[in-house]
């Protein structure tokens, strides 16, 4: 059997690939993606490779390797750096699936492939996994997560029936702290402090600061009669097969920030409507400080998102005129719908709290470590991230031995 290999990618730094078949290089391979993200990939039965993007990823990079252990080639990437991310989602997203491309045409022996993001960059990577993906399916005899393996093996979709990710068996797909739903409505960006006002005027000033991003994020990208990006990006489209992409993952896992992260909010980042938001618990999981809850939501079966005619209505006014009546109301209709797309799929919501931390307002930061010592209080989810890993793998090497 083959030893395993494991690729560790992060943006704004420079790129190093570490621990392949027990050997260390510098060697420069670019891989693209902003903010946070991370993608991982393996040779044979126990061979995977995972990549990290955008942030800083000192602190995750030594701990994962710690506990996985030094057979795995990490790699992080590097080509969504600074004024990168405000190109578009899109655009980022491209530049993260040929660097991963690039990594593996260079490195033969790996068989597998996983995906670690934080903020934004989890979703340049789902982008990127869209790009890659390729229909092709693979033995599932074993389905990735233990705990929950006979519930998501009999209830899967079409949309999760298998498929490679770059040609590589796909494992796992995190995400820390992201905004799939976007920053657009009450607390979804909580630096604006709900003020309805100030959520009003920052969808329309957006782009100058962040560019096109900016719009996609706040859901105004495009025509009128055309569904904004991320909506696309809850479905299978013209765009790319976004959720048959994700659904090739064993194991889907999005950890949120409940309070204190002032970038992105707790509805947006754990995917959920806001009655089903409830109070927190405020008792870390053993093990795992400030990992306050874990819940396997399995999928819900619906005829898919749409973009009704109301919806194009609600999205000119956004655009054109806005108000908060406006903007409200596409906003409501748009979230719901990019809910009904992804929960077409099973996902593992973490919930992470940092009441009781030093810095609690540094929560955006802290979910990943972004310094070892200013943000310290998020190493307890760094090891139950190195810990889910740890089970899909061993899951993995299990199916590929049955």
């Amino acid at each position: 059997m083959a030893t395993p290999s494991m690729i560790h990618a992060r943006c704004a730094y420079s790129p190093r690939i570490c621990n392949r078949n027990n050997k260390s290089s510098s060697q420069q391979a670019p891989v693209a993606s902003s903010s946070s993200s991370s993608s991982s990939s393996s040779s044979s039965a126990s061979n995977s490779n995972f990549s990290l993007s955008s942030g800083d990823w000192t602190y995750a990079e030594a701990e994962l390797k710690r506990r996985l252990g030094k057979n795995y080639l990490i790699y992080v990437s590097s080509s969504n750096t600074y004024t990168k991310t405000f190109t578009g989602i899109g655009g980022a997203g491209k530049r993260l699936a040929d660097e991963v491309l690039q990594v593996v045409k260079k490195t033969k022996s790996l068989k597998r492939i996983s995906f670690l993001s934080h903020s934004l960059g989890g979703l340049f990577a789902r982008y990127a996994i869209a790009v890659l993906y390729s229909p092709d399916t693979y033995s599932r005899d074993q389905p990735g997560d233990l705990a929950n393996n006979m519930t998501e093996y009999f209830q899967e979709t079409n949309f999760s029936k298998g498929g490679l990710i770059a040609g590589l068996e796909p494992i796992n797909f995190i995400t820390l702290a992201t905004p799939h739903l976007g920053v657009r409505g009450k607390n979804q960006l909580p630096f604006l402090l709900g003020v309805p006002i100030l959520e009003k005027l920052a969808a329309p000033i957006a782009p100058f600061f962040v560019g096109k991003t900016g719009s996609q994020l706040f859901l105004t990208d495009g025509k009128p009669d055309k569904p904004p990006l991320l909506l696309r990006m809850a479905s299978d489209c013209d765009d790319g097969k976004f959720l048959s992409a994700l659904g090739a993952f064993r194991c889907r896992i999005i950890y949120a920030n409940v309070s204190y992260d002032h970038m992105v909010g707790w509805r947006t980042s754990s995917i959920r409507r806001e009655t089903q938001l409830s109070k927190p618990s405020r008792q870390s999981l053993d093990g795992y400080k400030h990992v306050v809850d874990v819940e396997y939501c399995s999928p819900v079966p619906s005829d898919g998102p749409k973009f009704s005619p109301k919806a194009v209505k609600a999205k000119e006014a956004a655009q054109n005129a806005p108000s908060t009546h406006s903007t409200v109301e596409y906003h409501e209709i748009v979230e719901d719908e990019m809910i009904r797309g992804l929960q077409l799929l099973g996902w593992k919501k973490v919930d992470v709290s940092f009441h009781t931390a030093f810095w609690p307002f540094f929560a955006h930061n802290n979910i990943h470590v972004k310094n070892e010592w200013l943000h310290n209080a998020g190493v307890g989810v760094i090891a139950h991230v190195a810990d889910s890993l740890k089970q899909q793998e061993a899951s993995s090497v299990l199916s590929a031995s049955l």
